[in-house]
C-alpha cells in the first residue's frame, strides 16, 4: 500500500508544536523560531512543558507523548513540529499509539532525534514525514532551507538541486524511497519495534558532535549487520565535530566519506556526499517515504508523487 502524504498547509493553519527529547535551552533561538513561523503566516499551538533546567528530557516520557497525542487529535491543528532534538524521542515510542495517528494524517516535521518518531511513523502508521528543521534550528539554517521547508510543507513537491557543495562519490540513477535520518538515532532503533525497513531505500544519514571513530563503529554495523545490502542508494548529509572549526569539519567529512565509499564496495548503487541534510546552515526538508530518484548526471533528488497517496 502506498504510503499517505497528509494534507499540505494553507497560510493561517496552526503548526502545533511540542518537545519530544530535551527541554529548550537557547530561549532566543526558540523565540526566534517560533516568530518565524508567524512571519510565514501560520498560527502556533504549544503543547506541554518546554523547559526544563534538572534534567536534559522536556518531561516525563508518557507526558511528553501525551503532547504528541493532544495536538495530533486537535482538530484545530494542521501539522505537528518538533521544538527540538537533543534525546528521548525514542523513550516516548511506547506510549504512542501509532495506528491511531492514521485516522487524521497531519504532516510531522523535525530531525535529528526525531528521526526515532519519524522511522516509527512509516513502518507503523504508513505515513510520510517531513525530515527537515526543529523549531530552535529555523534560524539558525539558511534561507533557501527555511523557503525550501515551507514549500514542501504548502506547495507540490520539487525535485532537490543540492548545488556545487555536493560530491558525487559514486555515480548512478536510482529510484527508491526516501528513508534514514540521524546516524546514531538510527543505529540505535536496530532491533526495536520502530525500525524501519530499509529496501530498496534511497538511505540518508547525517550526525552532529560524533567523534570519527564513533562514526566508523556505527557504519561499520551498518554493513556488518547487513543493513546497506539492499539499498537503492546512499545519500550522506553533513557531519560535524560539533564546533565551527571549518578544516576540522571538512577532514571528519572527508574521512566518512572514504569508510562509506570502503563499505559499500561490492554494491553498484550510487553515494552522494555533503548533501544539503544536517545540523549546519543548509538543512533541506525531505519527504521521509516518498519514492524520489537520484539523478547523478544533475546532481537533483527528483520526488514522486506518484509513489504516494495525497489527500
Amino acid at each position: 500500500m502506498k504510503p499517505v502524504l497528509p494534507p499540505r498547509l494553507r497560510k493561517g493553519d496552526t503548526i502545533g508544536l511540542f518537545c519530544p527529547a530535551g527541554p529548550v535551552r537557547d530561549i532566543r533561538a526558540f523565540e526566534g523560531g517560533i516568530n518565524l513561523i508567524k512571519e510565514l503566516g501560520f498560527q502556533i499551538k504549544l503543547q506541554g512543558a518546554f523547559q526544563n533546567n534538572d534534567n536534559y528530557l522536556a518531561d516525563g516520557d508518557a507526558a511528553r507523548a501525551q503532547n504528541f497525542h493532544a495536538l495530533w487529535e486537535d482538530t484545530r491543528v494542521q501539522a505537528v513540529m518538533a521544538i527540538r532534538g537533543g534525546f528521548g524521542s525514542v523513550r516516548m515510542m511506547e506510549h504512542i499509539e501509532l495506528d491511531r495517528l492514521q485516522r487524521n494524517p497531519k504532516m510531522l516535521i523535525g530531525f535529528s532525534d526525531v528521526s526515532a518518531l519519524i522511522s516509527g511513523m512509516i513502518s507503523h502508521a504508513n505515513l510520510v514525514a517531513v525530515h527537515g528543521p526543529v523549531v530552535t534550528s529555523l534560524t539558525l539554517h539558511d534561507q533557501q532551507s527555511v523557503h525550501q521547508l515551507f514549500s514542501l510543507l504548502t506547495g507540490e513537491a520539487e525535485d532537490l538541486i543540492a548545488g556545487k557543495g555536493m560530491e558525487i562519490l559514486r555515480g548512478g540513477n536510482r529510484r527508491g524511497r526516501i528513508m534514514g535520518g540521524n546516524l546514531t538515532t538510527l543505529v540505535h532503533l536496530i532491533g526495536t519495534p520502530w525500525d524501519s525497513s530499509w529496501e530498496n531505500a534511497l538511505l540518508v544519514l547525517e550526525d552532529t558532535s560524533e567523534s570519527l571513530y564513533r562514526l566508523d563503529r556505527m557504519l561499520t554495523q551498518l554493513a556488518f549487520s547487513g543493513r546497506l545490502d539492499r539499498l537503492a542508494g546512499l545519500i550522506l548529509g553533513t557531519f560535524d565535530p560539533g564546533n565551527s572549526d571549518r578544516l576540522e569539519t571538512l577532514r571528519l567529512q572527508e574521512q566518512v566519506w572514504q569508510r562509506a565509499l570502503e563499505l559499500t564496495q561490492r554494491f553498484d548503487f550510487p553515494v552522494w556526499a555533503n548533501f544539503p541534510v544536517g545540523h549546519q546552515a543548509a538543512n533541506f526538508a525531505l519527504p521521509m517515504g516518498m519514492e524520489a530518484t537520484m539523478d547523478s548526471q544533475t546532481g537533483k533528488l527528483r520526488l514522486h508523487t506518484d509513489s504516494v497517496q495525497v489527500l
